[in-house]
């Protein structure tokens, strides 16, 4: 009997003593499961459909957001609308509802959802009816998605001040008409806002009998269904469908029909703070802005900026395609950004310094001005960037004394300095709120990237703002007619492929010159995308990858 107790003990203990071993196994593992689990966080995933696919508003906002290691999901290229494809709304619905789940926040422009793109919401044929119902799907997409952060982006149709300033862009008529339109806007605004003196009067009476009623019919009537939509937008972020509404002015001026509806539109949208919703000069910029607050909300983060001008005008000028102070467009910019303005660089997480000229003037890049040569507004600027970079400040650089490209002199003087790739963010490209939203935007971002992420970003930056738009751009432009083929400025043609091969070697030079050897500069190729010069497409080394990785 006892002999059969110690075999039956002996028996138990074995598999007490292989339990024992594996539960010691798996308790050594632990350490081992947690350190893996460490090292591979969770990926957030951000939706971003962008109002076109030009590259500023497509991969190279997106490419920002990236360098942080979030994931940015973006519709294929095709689906995205450009110059002549005005882009697809019921297929970008279809995609944003099968790519949603799982995301940590979505950043939307509403104009590729109700018209397909920017350019659509200026060209479409769509009804009212069609455009409001679109709208509404933002309703059914907030019931299908209750928690996933929505962040939307919209436009308030621009005013170009002449069919040529249009890009022809705006419906043919814009372009034998579009002045007249613009200065009849400007007296329409101005009515409403102090009143018309008796000439004043006379001339909006004038332009009313000189544009074919047909025509002002259409372009009017364009913008009340824009303006309908806008309201409807408005409507749903009451209603909770929205985290935060953008309505954006496109280029415009102090007196504009962009101007009078946006002052009807705030209005509309009085009890919304501008922690849910604003009406802001500009609307290529506002998608990094979007992208920009939905990280910070993901992160809980409010960033402090600390806001420095020019000598001047300063904060006082009032920007070419604008119709506001610069002041004012960088203040909400701030806010849209989900971070707060500061007084005190020593409080602030980043430091912006706007290069405006001192007489308050925006000239264009192309200019014969923007020649090189030192004065006296650009040493100024130019001795405050070396100044806070030496405190250690992290500096970005809003550079808006030109529109549509970099001050040269500036540019020059920092390269003399040390300091291009000493500063955090910079941009200089297209409308001054453009430049100032977006460099907002990424230096915001910049802390939590690597020092040879911000180098890249840079890089992309004076590769298009400097080298291309207020450089390389001008001298081709002036040297399209040596080529052969057919093509103009604004539709290259059968010059493209010509314009691209010349562009491409000019800008290796440019960086030859101006540069230090980045490997990924070693092989660039410039594309034009839309099929005109205002635009173009650099690529270099990593960036090719990064093209792929994103679609």
């Amino acid at each position: 009997m006892n002999s059969m107790v110690r075999k039956g003990a002996t028996f138990l203990k074995k598999p007490i003593l292989v339990l024992l071993a594996v539960f010691g196994v798996m308790f050594l593992m632990m350490p081992l499961a947690a350190a893996r689990h460490k090292a591979e966080p969770k990926v957030e995933k951000i939706l971003y459909i962008p109002h076109d696919n030009r590259p500023i508003s497509d991969k190279q906002t997106a490419e920002v957001i990236q360098k942080l290691g979030y994931q940015v999901v973006v519709p294929p290229e095709n689906m995205l609308g450009d110059r002549q494809n005005l882009g697809n709304p019921e297929a970008l619905w279809t995609w944003v509802e099968q790519n949603a789940a799982g995301a940590d926040a979505a950043v939307i422009s509403s104009d590729s959802m109700l018209y397909g793109s920017l350019v659509g919401s200026r060209n479409h044929e769509y009804s009212k009816e069609q455009v409001l119902s679109r709208a509404e799907n933002f309703k059914a997409f907030r019931k299908m998605f209750p928690k996933l952060p929505l962040y939307v982006f919209g436009s308030i149709m621009r005013t170009p001040r002449s069919g040529e300033a249009s890009g022809h862009e705006e419906p043919a008529y814009y372009r034998n008409y579009g002045t007249d339109i613009f200065r009849y806007t400007v007296l329409k605004d101005k009515s409403e806002v102090e009143g018309l003196t008796r000439r004043e009067k006379k001339e909006m009476a004038f332009l009313e009998r000189l544009i074919p009623r047909k025509s002002l019919s259409d372009w009017m009537g364009r913008r009340e269904k824009n303006f309908a939509a806008s309201e409807k937008l408005i409507e749903l972020t009451r209603d909770n469908a929205f985290n935060y509404l953008a309505l954006g002015r496109d280029d415009n001026a102090p007196y504009s029909q962009t101007h009078l509806e946006s002052r009807h539109l705030a209005q509309e949208g009085r009890d919304l703070d501008a922690t849910r919703f604003q009406t802001m000069a500009g609307i290529d910029e506002i998608g990094m802005l979007m992208l920009t607050r939905a990280v910070n909300t993901i992160r809980h983060e409010t960033p402090f900026v600390y806001v420095r001008y020019n000598c001047g005008r300063g904060g006082l000028t009032i920007p070419a395609y604008s119709d506001e102070k610069i002041s004012a467009s960088i203040q909400s910019a701030i806010a849209a950004a989900g971070g707060m303005q500061v007084k005190s660089p020593d409080r602030a997480d980043l430091v912006l310094v706007v290069n405006t000229n001192p007489n308050g003037k925006t000239l264009e890049a192309n200019d014969r001005a923007n020649d090189w040569t030192v004065r006296e507004g650009t040493k100024y600027v130019a001795n405050i960037i070396s100044e806070y970079v030496g405190k250690g400040y992290p500096v970005a650089i809003a550079d808006i004394a030109y529109a549509n490209g970099a001050d040269n002199a500036l540019m020059e003087e920092l390269k003399a300095k040390g300091l291009l790739f000493k500063v955090r963010a910079y941009a200089g490209w297209n409308t001054p709120t453009n430049s100032s939203g977006f460099v907002l935007g990424e230096g915001m971002l910049t802390k939590h990237m690597k020092d040879t992420d911000v180098d890249e970003l840079l890089l992309t930056r004076y590769l298009d703002d400097w080298a291309y738009q207020a450089n390389v751009r001008n001298i081709i432009a002036r040297q399209l007619t040596w080529l052969r083929g057919d093509g103009v400025y604004g539709s290259l043609d059968t010059k493209r492929d010509a314009v691209a091969d010349r562009s491409t070697r000019m800008i290796s030079r440019f960086v030859e010159d101006n540069f230090p050897p980045f490997k990924s500069l070693e092989e660039i190729q410039v594309s034009f995308p839309w099929n005109r010069m205002f635009e173009s497409d650099i690529q270099h080394e990593e960036h090719k990858d990064l093209h792929y990785f994103m679609h």
